[in-house]
Protein backbone atom coordinates (compact mmCIF):
# COMPACT_ATOMS: atom_id res chain seq x y z
CA UNK A 1 0.00 0.00 0.00
CA UNK A 2 2.83 2.44 0.53
CA UNK A 3 4.07 2.38 -2.52
CA UNK A 4 0.62 3.42 -4.07
CA UNK A 5 0.76 5.57 -1.41
CA UNK A 6 3.71 7.23 -2.21
CA UNK A 7 2.97 7.79 -6.41
CA UNK A 8 -0.50 9.23 -5.29
CA UNK A 9 0.50 11.44 -3.29
CA UNK A 10 3.41 12.90 -5.49
CA UNK A 11 1.20 13.23 -8.65
CA UNK A 12 -1.74 14.89 -6.93
CA UNK A 13 0.65 17.36 -4.77
CA UNK A 14 2.11 18.22 -8.03
CA UNK A 15 -1.40 18.95 -9.53
CA UNK A 16 -2.02 21.47 -6.61
CA UNK A 17 0.88 23.17 -7.06
CA UNK A 18 0.34 23.30 -10.92
CA UNK A 19 -3.00 25.35 -10.55
CA UNK A 20 -1.31 27.58 -7.78
CA UNK A 21 1.27 28.35 -10.75
CA UNK A 22 -1.00 28.72 -13.06
CA UNK A 23 -3.24 31.10 -11.33
CA UNK A 24 -0.18 33.19 -10.28
CA UNK A 25 0.61 33.77 -14.05
CA UNK A 26 -2.99 34.74 -14.85
CA UNK A 27 -3.69 31.97 -16.84
CA UNK A 28 -5.42 29.09 -16.08
CA UNK A 29 -5.21 27.29 -19.75
CA UNK A 30 -2.96 23.59 -19.79
CA UNK A 31 -4.29 22.25 -16.52
CA UNK A 32 -8.21 21.76 -17.53
CA UNK A 33 -11.10 23.65 -15.07
CA UNK A 34 -12.66 26.33 -16.83
CA UNK A 35 -10.51 26.84 -19.95
CA UNK A 36 -11.26 22.58 -20.77
CA UNK A 37 -9.98 19.56 -20.46
CA UNK A 38 -9.72 17.06 -23.31
CA UNK A 39 -9.37 14.00 -20.48
CA UNK A 40 -12.45 11.92 -20.95
CA UNK A 41 -12.72 11.51 -17.59
CA UNK A 42 -12.16 14.42 -15.76
CA UNK A 43 -13.95 17.05 -18.86
CA UNK A 44 -17.44 18.33 -18.69
CA UNK A 45 -18.39 16.99 -14.99
CA UNK A 46 -19.63 20.53 -13.51
CA UNK A 47 -21.59 23.06 -15.31
CA UNK A 48 -21.15 26.56 -15.16
CA UNK A 49 -23.95 27.25 -12.88
CA UNK A 50 -22.53 24.93 -10.44
CA UNK A 51 -19.68 26.08 -10.37
CA UNK A 52 -20.15 30.37 -10.49
CA UNK A 53 -19.44 31.06 -7.24
CA UNK A 54 -16.71 28.88 -6.34
CA UNK A 55 -13.07 30.20 -6.46
CA UNK A 56 -11.06 29.29 -9.94
CA UNK A 57 -8.44 27.43 -8.21
CA UNK A 58 -11.18 24.95 -6.52
CA UNK A 59 -12.67 24.07 -9.80
CA UNK A 60 -9.10 23.91 -11.82
CA UNK A 61 -7.90 21.23 -8.98
CA UNK A 62 -10.86 19.22 -9.79
CA UNK A 63 -9.72 15.71 -10.92
CA UNK A 64 -12.63 13.59 -10.33
CA UNK A 65 -14.81 11.15 -12.95
CA UNK A 66 -18.11 12.53 -11.80
CA UNK A 67 -20.30 14.76 -10.32
CA UNK A 68 -21.27 13.29 -6.77
CA UNK A 69 -22.84 15.65 -5.02
CA UNK A 70 -25.40 16.37 -8.06
CA UNK A 71 -26.59 13.13 -7.46
CA UNK A 72 -26.37 11.85 -3.59
CA UNK A 73 -29.00 13.56 -2.17
CA UNK A 74 -27.93 16.24 0.95
CA UNK A 75 -30.24 17.73 3.13
CA UNK A 76 -30.00 21.03 5.32
CA UNK A 77 -28.78 20.24 8.87
CA UNK A 78 -26.47 17.11 7.52
CA UNK A 79 -23.10 15.81 8.02
CA UNK A 80 -21.23 15.00 4.88
CA UNK A 81 -17.62 13.69 4.43
CA UNK A 82 -15.77 13.74 1.08
CA UNK A 83 -13.08 10.99 1.17
CA UNK A 84 -10.09 12.00 -0.78
CA UNK A 85 -11.38 16.07 -1.05
CA UNK A 86 -8.75 17.77 -3.30
CA UNK A 87 -9.10 21.27 -3.79
CA UNK A 88 -11.99 21.03 -1.74
CA UNK A 89 -14.79 21.56 -5.13
CA UNK A 90 -17.59 18.43 -3.43
CA UNK A 91 -16.74 19.93 0.17
CA UNK A 92 -17.79 23.21 -0.61
CA UNK A 93 -20.75 21.98 -3.33
CA UNK A 94 -21.92 20.04 -0.14
CA UNK A 95 -21.93 22.53 2.31
CA UNK A 96 -24.05 25.02 0.37
CA UNK A 97 -26.58 21.89 0.05
CA UNK A 98 -26.32 21.07 4.14
CA UNK A 99 -26.65 24.64 5.06
CA UNK A 100 -25.21 26.52 7.82
CA UNK A 101 -26.69 23.71 10.30
CA UNK A 102 -24.93 21.14 8.65
CA UNK A 103 -21.30 20.02 8.09
CA UNK A 104 -18.86 19.17 5.56
CA UNK A 105 -15.92 17.32 5.79
CA UNK A 106 -13.03 16.78 3.46
CA UNK A 107 -10.35 14.25 4.10
CA UNK A 108 -6.67 13.91 1.91
CA UNK A 109 -3.29 12.78 2.51
CA UNK A 110 -1.73 15.65 0.43
CA UNK A 111 -1.08 18.38 1.76
CA UNK A 112 -0.45 20.72 -1.30
CA UNK A 113 -4.16 19.71 -2.09
CA UNK A 114 -5.52 20.67 1.36
CA UNK A 115 -3.38 23.77 1.57
CA UNK A 116 -5.35 24.70 -1.53
CA UNK A 117 -8.80 23.21 0.10
CA UNK A 118 -8.67 26.02 3.02
CA UNK A 119 -7.36 28.47 1.14
CA UNK A 120 -10.57 28.47 -1.23
CA UNK A 121 -12.84 27.64 1.68
CA UNK A 122 -11.30 31.12 3.21
CA UNK A 123 -11.66 32.80 -0.19
CA UNK A 124 -15.56 31.84 -0.17
CA UNK A 125 -16.09 32.05 3.08
CA UNK A 126 -17.28 28.54 4.40
CA UNK A 127 -17.52 27.93 7.49
CA UNK A 128 -19.00 24.58 7.84
CA UNK A 129 -16.53 23.06 6.33
CA UNK A 130 -13.20 21.44 7.80
CA UNK A 131 -10.17 19.84 5.99
CA UNK A 132 -8.86 16.46 7.69
CA UNK A 133 -5.53 15.04 6.45
CA UNK A 134 -5.69 11.53 6.94
CA UNK A 135 -6.17 8.14 4.87
CA UNK A 136 -9.37 7.24 3.79
CA UNK A 137 -8.08 3.62 5.41
CA UNK A 138 -8.10 5.19 8.29
CA UNK A 139 -10.70 7.89 8.86
CA UNK A 140 -10.11 10.35 11.88
CA UNK A 141 -13.58 10.58 12.83
CA UNK A 142 -15.66 8.81 15.63
CA UNK A 143 -18.10 5.74 14.65
CA UNK A 144 -21.71 6.72 13.75
CA UNK A 145 -20.57 10.80 13.19
CA UNK A 146 -21.37 11.24 9.37
CA UNK A 147 -25.11 11.22 7.59
CA UNK A 148 -23.37 10.76 4.06
CA UNK A 149 -20.19 10.02 2.23
CA UNK A 150 -19.36 10.71 -1.10
CA UNK A 151 -15.66 10.53 -2.86
CA UNK A 152 -14.86 11.69 -6.49
CA UNK A 153 -12.38 9.24 -8.14
CA UNK A 154 -10.50 8.22 -5.24
CA UNK A 155 -11.17 4.98 -3.53
CA UNK A 156 -10.00 2.92 -7.19
CA UNK A 157 -6.73 4.40 -5.46
CA UNK A 158 -6.38 2.88 -2.56
CA UNK A 159 -4.65 -0.73 -2.24
CA UNK A 160 -7.06 -1.73 0.46
CA UNK A 161 -10.36 -0.76 -0.92
CA UNK A 162 -11.86 -3.44 1.69
CA UNK A 163 -10.55 -1.73 4.57
CA UNK A 164 -11.96 2.24 2.74
CA UNK A 165 -15.20 0.72 2.58
CA UNK A 166 -15.09 -1.15 6.25
CA UNK A 167 -14.17 2.34 7.67
CA UNK A 168 -16.65 4.30 5.41
CA UNK A 169 -19.01 2.01 7.49
CA UNK A 170 -17.98 2.81 10.55
CA UNK A 171 -18.30 6.22 10.53
CA UNK A 172 -21.36 6.34 9.38
CA UNK A 173 -24.31 6.71 11.48
CA UNK A 174 -27.28 3.82 11.30
CA UNK A 175 -28.73 4.79 8.02
CA UNK A 176 -26.50 6.72 6.07
CA UNK A 177 -25.58 6.90 2.50
CA UNK A 178 -22.61 5.95 0.43
CA UNK A 179 -22.77 7.46 -2.76
CA UNK A 180 -19.70 7.91 -4.04
CA UNK A 181 -18.44 8.51 -8.33
CA UNK A 182 -16.03 6.63 -9.32
CA UNK A 183 -13.97 4.20 -12.39
CA UNK A 184 -15.66 0.86 -12.25
CA UNK A 185 -14.17 -1.74 -14.83
CA UNK A 186 -17.17 -4.56 -16.77
CA UNK A 187 -15.00 -7.55 -17.28
CA UNK A 188 -11.76 -8.29 -17.67
CA UNK A 189 -8.81 -5.94 -18.27
CA UNK A 190 -5.34 -7.13 -19.43
CA UNK A 191 -3.20 -7.55 -16.95
CA UNK A 192 -0.35 -5.04 -18.37
CA UNK A 193 -3.29 -2.28 -17.55
CA UNK A 194 -3.45 -3.65 -14.11
CA UNK A 195 0.05 -3.05 -13.62
CA UNK A 196 0.97 0.11 -15.19
CA UNK A 197 1.13 2.83 -11.79
CA UNK A 198 0.76 5.78 -14.39
CA UNK A 199 -2.99 4.11 -15.11
CA UNK A 200 -3.75 3.42 -11.37
CA UNK A 201 -3.06 7.35 -10.55
CA UNK A 202 -5.00 7.89 -13.62
CA UNK A 203 -8.23 6.40 -12.09
CA UNK A 204 -7.96 3.14 -14.22
CA UNK A 205 -5.61 0.31 -13.13
CA UNK A 206 -6.66 0.20 -9.71
CA UNK A 207 -10.45 -0.03 -10.59
CA UNK A 208 -13.14 -2.08 -9.22
CA UNK A 209 -14.75 -4.52 -11.44
CA UNK A 210 -18.85 -3.59 -10.81
CA UNK A 211 -19.68 -7.14 -9.00
CA UNK A 212 -16.61 -7.13 -6.96
CA UNK A 213 -17.55 -3.30 -5.65
CA UNK A 214 -21.03 -4.42 -4.54
CA UNK A 215 -20.23 -7.58 -3.22
CA UNK A 216 -17.37 -5.36 -0.64
CA UNK A 217 -19.94 -2.61 -0.16
CA UNK A 218 -22.18 -5.70 1.19
CA UNK A 219 -19.40 -7.45 2.76
CA UNK A 220 -18.62 -4.46 4.83
CA UNK A 221 -21.96 -4.26 6.09
CA UNK A 222 -24.21 -2.02 3.67
CA UNK A 223 -27.42 -2.77 2.26
CA UNK A 224 -28.63 -1.79 -1.08
CA UNK A 225 -25.41 -1.89 -3.08
CA UNK A 226 -25.92 -0.44 -6.40
CA UNK A 227 -23.56 0.47 -9.74
CA UNK A 228 -25.05 3.44 -12.04
CA UNK A 229 -22.75 3.60 -14.91
CA UNK A 230 -22.88 7.82 -16.00
CA UNK A 231 -19.85 7.46 -18.72
CA UNK A 232 -18.57 4.62 -20.64
CA UNK A 233 -15.22 5.31 -21.90
CA UNK A 234 -14.59 3.92 -25.81
CA UNK A 235 -11.28 2.66 -27.31
CA UNK A 236 -10.42 6.20 -28.59
CA UNK A 237 -11.02 7.37 -24.86
CA UNK A 238 -8.53 5.14 -23.62
CA UNK A 239 -6.06 6.33 -26.47
CA UNK A 240 -4.21 9.29 -24.82
CA UNK A 241 -4.45 7.80 -21.36
CA UNK A 242 -2.83 4.18 -22.94
CA UNK A 243 -0.09 5.99 -24.96
CA UNK A 244 0.84 8.19 -21.83
CA UNK A 245 1.28 4.89 -19.84
CA UNK A 246 3.88 3.87 -23.00
CA UNK A 247 1.36 0.70 -23.80
CA UNK A 248 0.24 -0.12 -27.50
CA UNK A 249 -2.80 1.42 -28.48
CA UNK A 250 -3.28 -1.35 -31.11
CA UNK A 251 -2.60 -3.83 -29.01
CA UNK A 252 -4.86 -2.86 -25.75
CA UNK A 253 -7.25 -0.60 -27.09
CA UNK A 254 -10.01 -3.26 -27.93
CA UNK A 255 -9.46 -5.23 -24.73
CA UNK A 256 -10.47 -2.28 -22.62
CA UNK A 257 -13.13 -0.56 -25.28
CA UNK A 258 -16.80 -0.16 -23.33
CA UNK A 259 -15.00 -2.13 -20.24
CA UNK A 260 -14.16 1.39 -18.27
CA UNK A 261 -16.55 3.27 -17.02
CA UNK A 262 -17.30 6.39 -14.61
CA UNK A 263 -20.68 5.01 -12.17
CA UNK A 264 -22.28 6.06 -9.24
CA UNK A 265 -21.76 3.65 -6.70
CA UNK A 266 -24.82 3.93 -4.01
CA UNK A 267 -24.96 1.44 -0.73
CA UNK A 268 -27.06 2.36 2.43
CA UNK A 269 -25.63 1.30 6.62
CA UNK A 270 -28.48 -0.37 8.17
CA UNK A 271 -31.11 1.16 10.31
CA UNK A 272 -29.85 0.68 14.35
CA UNK A 273 -32.64 -1.78 14.27
CA UNK A 274 -31.53 -3.67 11.44
CA UNK A 275 -28.10 -3.44 12.88
CA UNK A 276 -29.17 -4.85 16.01
CA UNK A 277 -30.87 -7.66 14.31
CA UNK A 278 -28.29 -8.74 12.33
CA UNK A 279 -26.07 -8.80 15.37
CA UNK A 280 -28.70 -10.42 18.00
CA UNK A 281 -30.98 -12.37 15.72
CA UNK A 282 -34.31 -12.86 16.41
CA UNK A 283 -34.05 -12.58 20.22
CA UNK A 284 -36.34 -10.20 21.99
CA UNK A 285 -38.81 -13.43 23.82
CA UNK A 286 -38.68 -12.12 27.51
CA UNK A 287 -34.99 -13.16 28.97
CA UNK A 288 -33.40 -13.01 25.36
CA UNK A 289 -32.45 -8.95 24.94
CA UNK A 290 -30.56 -7.11 27.39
Amino acid sequence: MSDVRVVVRERYGQAALRVVQEQEKGSCCGTGGSCGTTDPITRDLYDAVTTATLPEAAVLASLGCGNPTALAELNAGEVVLDLGSGGGIDVLLSAKRVGPTGKAYGLDMTDEMLALARKNAAEVGATNVEFLKGHIEEIPLPDDSVDVIISNCVINLSADKRQVLREAFRVLKPGGRFAVSDVVVNGEVPAEVRRSMELWVGCVAGALEVSQFEALLTEAGFEDASVEPTRVYRVEDARAFLEEAGLDIDAYGDAVDGKIMAAFVRATKPAAANVGESKLGACCAPGCCA
